[in-house]
């Protein structure tokens, strides 16, 4: 039996102002950012925490032992504010079972699919997988589903902007990237970015473009990575700032919570790429209001210094510039 563990139930109004905490990346050993994650949620800091893929390292190593023993490290965090998920590449095994078998997200209750959405205050969150482009043994049908899926689910979301203004994304891999490890999101056509090679279907940046969405979060590069709103390439800022009215969609890549794979190193920057950082640390957002959201990387390298801080400001949701 454990010992006794108490939460707080979710609020279904959308006039609240959630915090949350963000990150990817964070294995049984080296788990860096773990200690300062807990005692932030022992101040009641958050009202989640989203970890953006790969797990322990691995959850499936040693007959599932060190997915047990990972389980346990997170249940002073897991075990008091909801701790919603994505599958990354590490927990492919056995057709992600590991991951399935461990975490039960809203509406995927049985595990039988890894994409998931939900409502808290004025988000709308959408949690999806990138790894259905990169296991093909586990079938090609997945993507489509998954497609089919995002597709209907913005849909409902653009018709409900009343209520849940902003629409953010979590999923493992990015779709731009500015490290030098040969992964996908150094390539010039980013699977993830432009979907099935050649025909370009399925493309997932052109679908949340098409329906505005605001927010994007990735991990997977061992590093954090803040970028300038981006389409196509291209640098979309807004006409006051950068981030007040933009063009396009806000890219974060905040993979350095800690594991045994060290960091990621980056290469030249691009011009999309606004602020880089290979600290082991963890991103804070909070949502204010409709039109507000502000986030900040906290370095634990540097104690908890914010290393990179942003407001991102939407006067009128639905149409970017």
């Amino acid at each position: 039996m454990s010992s006794p563990l108490d939460f707080m139930s979710k609020r279904t109004d959308p006039d609240w102002s959630p915090s949350i905490a963000l990150f990817g990346d964070m294995g049984k050993t080296n788990a860096q950012s773990l200690t300062r994650l807990e005692k932030d949620v022992q101040k009641n800091m958050y009202d989640a925490i989203f970890h953006v893929g790969d797990f322990a390292y691995d959850m499936d190593s040693d007959n599932g032992n060190v997915g047990d023993s990972f389980m346990r490290n997170i249940q002073p965090i897991a075990g008091h504010v909801p701790y919603m998920t994505c599958p990354g590449n590490h927990e492919e095994r056995g057709n992600f079972s590991n991951y399935k078998n461990r975490f039960t997200m809203p509406t995927d209750e049985l595990g039988d699919r890894m994409f998931y959405s939900f409502d808290m205050g004025p988000i709308h969150v959408i949690s999806f997988s990138t790894e259905y482009l990169f296991f093909l043994q586990f079938g090609f049908d997945q993507i489509i589903n998954q497609y089919n899926w995002l597709v209907q689910d913005l849909e409902k979301a653009a018709k409900n902007r009343d209520k849940t203004p902003w629409i953010i994304t979590m999923a493992h891999r990015p779709m731009y990237c500015s490290n030098r490890d040969n992964d996908d999101c150094t390539h010039y056509e980013s699977l993830v970015r432009v979907g099935v090679p050649f025909i370009h279907a399925y493309s997932l940046e052109k679908l949340f473009k098409s329906y505005d969405v605001d927010l994007m979060f990735w991990a997977h590069e061992h590093s954090y990575e803040r970028l300038w709103p981006v389409y196509d390439r291209n640098v979309l800022n807004g006409t006051k700032a950068p981030y007040t009215n933009p063009g396009a969609p806000v890219h974060i890549i905040t993979g350095s919570a800690g594991c045994s794979e060290d960091h990621d190193d980056f290469g030249n920057a691009a011009p999309w790429s606004a602020f880089r950082s290979v600290d082991y640390g963890y991103t804070r957002m909070k949502v204010y209001n409709a039109t507000h959201i502000y986030i900040e990387q906290v370095s634990d390298d540097k104690d908890g210094m914010i290393i990179d801080k942003v407001w991102y400001i939407k006067e009128s949701h639905g149409r970017f510039n």
